[in-house]
């Protein structure tokens, strides 16, 4: 398995990591066995994937207790362990006990990798709480900073990076202790390559990219985007009118999302290729990606995820799977929030 390394520290991931937001089982995802999740993390290992991602908010702290239970016996140095704390919880002393809780429920001395999910701000911090005193008087991102830097010193993290922070978020940012950023990124979201990506290159900061197969839609699990779950429609692809879980107010992009998932399909007949592995190649081809988020409910999915990637993509591939794309991409423009309306982007 190839590693590619954050530049502005010494953090070396696998390039397909193993994303553990269903482990532990919720509502979103449906129930998961700790079998199989033990199975899916040990195989991983056994494949050469060292970065398992993980965050606080999945299923309530349950995947992080989850991760904690399958990593045992497995040597300490041959995992890079991520988790994310929720921006409602970064003032600084409430941030360095939400790290210690994480740290219990992960059974780990430190955490290799430790971010803050979502930019401070109230539009990101109501969705972690509901006290208002927090919405009205949020933390301040010197006083979160300022709580990792504590924590590293302490060794209970390794490095600390950020995830859904944009360009602007990012030059209020002590830039070269960044280590990496997690945003979306995947052929039907690729707002990053506006300005996000370019920045994260020019300044060393790693890109670890999440939501690679677009939950399911580009591993040509839904016949239809009708078909898709619920809980899935909730993206700007989608017209919010349809779907009463949609927040972001706006009439989506369906006939360029659809248009592209066509020039996908059309390029998978004529190629005899899965759209799940053109999708996950596409994404491995950008050498700005350090590692890509791939999740895995048993064994049989991982190894189908990290075989995808052993064949390099075609350039005339490449290019065809760009052009069936740029058009949604340019429809949903420069926003990485796909959840939120452009008006409340919460990345910027």
């Amino acid at each position: 398995m190839q590693k590619r390394k954050c530049q502005t520290v010494n953090l070396e991931l696998s390039v397909v990591g193993t994303g553990c937001w269903t482990f532990g089982g919720g509502e979103y995802w449906g129930d998961q066995s700790q079998k199989d999740v033990n199975e899916v993390v040990h195989a991983s290992v056994d494949l050469g994937i060292n970065y398992f991602d993980t965050a606080e908010a999945y299923n309530g702290g349950r995947s992080e207790e989850s991760l904690g239970e399958a990593i045992k016996g497995i040597s300490r140095d041959k995992l890079v362990i991520g988790s994310k704390v929720s921006p409602s919880n970064c003032y600084k002393d409430t941030l360095i006990k939400h790290c210690e809780a994480s740290l219990k429920r992960l059974d780990t001395d430190y955490i290799d990798l430790y971010m803050i999910h979502w930019p401070i701000h109230p539009r990101s911090i109501m969705f972690s709480t509901r006290d208002q005193k927090v919405i009205e008087n949020p933390p301040t991102i010197d006083e979160a900073i300022e709580a990792l830097r504590i924590l590293k010193q302490h060794g209970k993290i390794r490095e600390f990076g950020i995830s859904n922070f944009g360009c602007n978020k990012m030059r209020e940012l002590p830039i070269q202790e960044i280590a990496a950023n997690q945003l979306p990124y995947n052929l039907l979201c690729r707002a990053i390559e506006y300005d996000t990506l370019p920045f994260c290159q020019e300044n060393g900061i790693g890109i670890i990219g999440y939501m690679a197969l677009m939950q399911g839609i580009l591993a040509d699990a839904f016949p239809s985007l009708d078909d898709v779950p619920v809980w899935r429609r909730r993206t700007r692809h989608f017209n919010s009118e349809n779907n009463k879980e949609c927040r972001h107010e706006e009439a989506g992009a369906e006939e360029e999302t659809n248009a592209a998932l066509e020039g996908i399909r059309n390029l998978c007949k004529e190629t005899g290729h899965k759209m799940m592995d053109l999708a996950l190649q596409w994404i491995f081809a950008n050498p700005a990606l350090t590692c890509i988020l791939v999740g895995s409910r048993n064994v049989k999915q991982l190894e189908a995820n990290v075989n995808a990637i052993r064949e390099p993509l075609h350039k005339d591939l490449k290019d065809q799977l760009d052009q069936f794309t740029l058009p949604l991409m340019e429809k949903l423009g420069n926003h990485l929030d796909y959840f939120e309306g452009a008006k409340n982007d919460r990345t910027i």
